[in-house]
C-alpha cells in the first residue's frame, strides 16, 4: 500500500472540510515514534495534538482497556452505571485545584467538557453572559466556535453563532496587549456590551494552545478572581490542552495562586481514549437538574480505564518532573540559536513554542515556520503550528519519549532552524 494511493482514495471519500496535514498514512505507533504504511519512521512531537502525553500505545493502558474489553464496553453510564466511572471522578476530585468540595463529570470531546461547562455555569448563576479571550480556541460545536477568539479556518462560514458570547484580549507583551489593556478590555465589555451581573462565567486557557501558547501572567488570573468574586462570575480554566502533566504540573492552574470554579479537560485525560470531564465546586456541579448532563457515549467504560492508567503513569513514571526536564532541556536548545527570525520562545513545563518573524519587517512570518515544520518532517520528526497569525511552532512530544530519541529530535531541530 502507498501513501499516494490511500491520499487520492481520501480525497474521494472525505470533505476537503477536515483538514489533514501530513501526505503519509500510519500504519502503527510506539511510545513517540509512528511508522507508515510505507515503513518510514517519523519522531512523533504532535501526539495527536497533545494527547499522548503518556506516549502510543503505553503497556499499562493497553493492559488496562484489554481487561475492560473482556467485560463490558457500554452500558451507557445514566442507564447502569459502573464503579470505573465513580472511581475516577473520586481521584480528579481529590486532585483538582478547585476550592472546598469538588465534583466531577465525564464526557466524551474536550469541546463537549467546555459546552457543558457553559450549562454548569449557566444553571449556577441563572445569568446568560459569557465572556472569552482573542486567540482562544474551545472547540469546533456551535457554542465552542462562537467562544473562539480565532476565525480562520474554525468560524469560516459557519455563522451566525449562538449570542451573549463576548471576547476580551488576552495578554501577549510580543504584540503589545499588556495585563492592564487585557483587564481595561474586559472593563468596557462591562460598559459597552454587557452588565457583570449578567454574566454567568469568564473562560479561559491558563496557556492557550491553538492561539500560540501564549501563558496567561499570575497577575492576570489574580485579577480576574478578584473580578470574578465581586460580581459574582464563575471562573472556568480550560484546561483541554494543559493537563495532565504537560506544563509540569497535572494541571497548569496549579501554577497560579488562585484557583477556578470549573475545570475542564480531555485530550491527555485517557491517553488516545475518547474522554473528557468537567470538575468544580460541589454546589455549582449540582445546579442542573437530573438528566440535565450527560450523553450516550460520555465516560465510555474503555475510555475510564484507560484514564487510571493514565493517572498511574503520570504519577509512577514522575511525569510531571519529566516534563519539567525535558522542557528544560528543549529550551536551551531553543534559546542557543542566534536568528533574527527567532520573536520569542516561551511555555511552562514540556508546553514550549517559539515564534517567527519577518527578519527584514518584524511582522509574524507563517512562511518561515512553514518552512521549518516541513525541514524537520524532511529529517523524520513530526511538528505542530498555531498561532493566530500561523507564526508558532509548538511541542508536544510524549513525556514518556526516551532520552536518546529526545536528543536525536533536539539536534534536528539544530539543523533547521533559522539562523
Amino acid at each position: 500500500m502507498k501513501n499516494s494511493e490511500l491520499n487520492q482514495r481520501r480525497q474521494n471519500a472525505t470533505p476537503r472540510g477536515i483538514g489533514v496535514m501530513c501526505g503519509f498514512y500510519a500504519e502503527r505507533a510506539e511510545n513517540a515514534t509512528l511508522w507508515d504504511v510505507e515503513g518510514r519512521e517519523v519522531i512523533d512531537f504532535a501526539a495527536g495534538i497533545a494527547v499522548l502525553n503518556t506516549g502510543h500505545r503505553h503497556p499499562r493502558l493497553v493492559e488496562a482497556i484489554e481487561k475492560q474489553l473482556k467485560a463490558f464496553t457500554h452500558t451507557a453510564y445514566q442507564i447502569v452505571p459502573y464503579e470505573g466511572y465513580v472511581s475516577l471522578a473520586e481521584r480528579i476530585n481529590e486532585r483538582a485545584p478547585i476550592e472546598g468540595s469538588v465534583k466531577t463529570a465525564f464526557f466524551t470531546t474536550g469541546a463537549e467538557a467546555v459546552e457543558n461547562a457553559v450549562k454548569i455555569a449557566r444553571a449556577s448563576t441563572r445569568r446568560p453572559g459569557i465572556i472569552t479571550f482573542s486567540g482562544a480556541f474551545h472547540g469546533r460545536t456551535f457554542m465552542t466556535m462562537a467562544l473562539t477568539g480565532k476565525v480562520a479556518p474554525y468560524k469560516l462560514g459557519f455563522g451566525p453563532f449562538p449570542g451573549s458570547v463576548f471576547h476580551a484580549r488576552y495578554p501577549n507583551d510580543l504584540h503589545g496587549v499588556s495585563v492592564e489593556q487585557a483587564l481595561e478590555s474586559l472593563e468596557y465589555l462591562f460598559k459597552a456590551d454587557i452588565a457583570p451581573d449578567q454574566v454567568a462565567a469568564i473562560v479561559l486557557e491558563p496557556i492557550q494552545g491553538e492561539g500560540g501558547f501564549n501563558v496567561a501572567p499570575p497577575e492576570f488570573f489574580s485579577a480576574l478572581r478578584q473580578i470574578c468574586d465581586q460580581h459574582g462570575i464563575l471562573l472556568i480554566a480550560d484546561e483541554v490542552q494543559t493537563g495532565f502533566a504537560r506544563t509540569g504540573k497535572l494541571f497548569a492552574m496549579e501554577h497560579y495562586p488562585v484557583k477556578a470554579d470549573l475545570i475542564t479537560m480531555a485530550k491527555s485525560l485517557a491517553g488516545g481514549m475518547p474522554l473528557s470531564a468537567v470538575a468544580g465546586r460541589a454546589e455549582v456541579m449540582d445546579a442542573p437538574a437530573p438528566g440535565g448532563l450527560g450523553g450516550t457515549y460520555a465516560g465510555n467504560p474503555l475510555a475510564i480505564a484507560s484514564a487510571h492508567a493514565v493517572l498511574d503513569v503520570i504519577d509512577d513514571e514522575k511525569l510531571c518532573q519529566r516534563a519539567n526536564e525535558l522542557g528544560a532541556q528543549l529550551k536551551e536548545v531553543l534559546e542557543q540559536v542566534q536568528s533574527k527570525a527567532i520573536a520569542q520562545v516561551r511555555g511552562l513545563g514540556s508546553m514550549i513554542a517559539i515564534e517567527f518573524n519577518d527578519p527584514a519587517t518584524g511582522k509574524p512570518s507563517p512562511d518561515i515556520t512553514r518552512d521549518v515544520q516541513q525541514a524537520a518532517l524532511e529529517q523524520g520528526l513530526l511538528l505542530l503550528t498555531c498561532g493566530v497569525y500561523g507564526n508558532v511552532i509548538r511541542f508536544l512530544y510524549p513525556l514518556t519519549i526516551p532520552q536518546a530519541q529526545f536528543t536525536q529530535a533536539l539536534n534536528i531541530l539544530k539543523q533547521v532552524l533559522p539562523r
